[in-house]
């Protein structure tokens, strides 16, 4: 009699390997190599190609295509590592809660700050998280966008400007007070303009991320609203280079209070206008919609609210408002 044939047993992975398993796929695709993957999970790149393999065959889908110098996400590997850092998420908020919210944090937070904000202002909060939660490591990215969260692998972005995405949360920190600054020998001499219409004759510089070819100016007492036209001399989309620029004579700008105190302070530049400012810029913080917020995105938060920096708190009472 002759045994029945049955089809061949594949290989699975059950109960806790499966999360192993996906954390591996994780961390194969953001560190970009299986090397790298193996390294940061503290094992070796055989040991993480089999369990690559061992996903593949339990989901019984190819993730991953695979050359001598890339890897490349299958157009089912995109769908699995969506889930798969859902499901993470959803894990490490499970065992937060469960462990209670004295655990320690430990792992990377990845945050988009602004070239100016993210080299000064923001340093200090940043390193409150850090000694709070020494098991933390964090990256800070300098750009002056918000990022495509799940594209980058971005936790969180620090925008100033108002935010239009309809599909992000953003979360208001404060508010930025800009006023109207220039060198003394823009003047040649002469009296410090008092109204915006002296102003209008002036050469100008344009940070042209918030202004471009026009100025708006409110009076601080009144609320009276003065706009006029500009042709700037210089336009740029750095703060640093502006300030410079007005230090050396070029034109008046406009600018953030804390980018420019110590040159008034010093002399270097004046107030223009010193009874008109322009629109104070909002400051928010913004991450990606989710059911469940991973503990280190939460926690850092709660450290920005916490260590705001004092020029932003003018405008900190708008931020108990919420999300927008």
């Amino acid at each position: 009699m002759t045994k029945p044939v049955h089809p061949p047993v594949l290989a699975t992975a059950t109960g806790t390997d499966r999360m192993l398993l996906v954390e591996t796929f994780v961390r194969i695709v953001e560190a970009g190599s299986l090397s790298a993957a193996a390294l940061q999970l503290g094992g070796t790149q055989p040991t993480v190609s089999r369990r690559l393999q061992l996903l593949e065959r339990t989901l019984g889908v190819r993730l991953l295509q695979r050359s001598t110098h890339a890897i490349r996400l299958t157009e089912d590997g995109q769908r699995c590592y969506e889930r798969a850092k859902a499901l993470l998420a959803t894990w490490q908020s499970f065992e937060n809660d469960v462990r209670g919210a004295g655990e320690e944090l430990a792992g990377t937070l990845r945050v988009v700050a602004p070239h100016a904000f993210g080299q000064n202002q923001f340093i200090e909060p940043l390193a409150k998280y850090l000694q709070q939660y020494p098991g933390m490591r964090v990256e800070w990215l300098l750009h002056d966008r918000v990022p495509d969260f799940v594209a980058e692998n971005i936790d969180c972005a620090i925008k100033v400007g108002p935010v239009s995405d309809p599909s992000v949360v953003a979360l208001k920190l404060g508010e930025v007070p800009r006023s109207v600054m220039a060198a003394p020998s823009l003047l040649d001499g002469g009296p410090v303009p008092q109204h915006p219409a002296e102003l209008a004759r002036l050469p100008w510089l344009a940070l042209r991320t918030f202004y471009r070819d026009e100025v708006c100016l409110r009076h601080m007492d009144t609320g009276e609203v003065v706009r006029f036209g500009i042709q700037p001399r210089l336009s740029t989309d750095g703060l640093y280079a502006l300030r410079k620029a007005a230090v050396l004579g070029l034109g008046a700008g406009i600018a953030s209070a804390w980018a420019v105190r110590d040159e008034l302070d010093s002399g270097q530049l004046v107030q223009l206008a010193p009874a008109w400012r322009a629109a104070p810029l909002p400051v928010y913080l913004v991450y990606a919609p989710s059911r469940l917020q991973p503990a280190r995105l939460r926690r850092f938060i709660e450290v920005m609210r916490e260590y705001l920096p004092v020029e932003l708190r003018t405008g900190s009472a708008a931020a108990d408002a919420g999300p927008v």
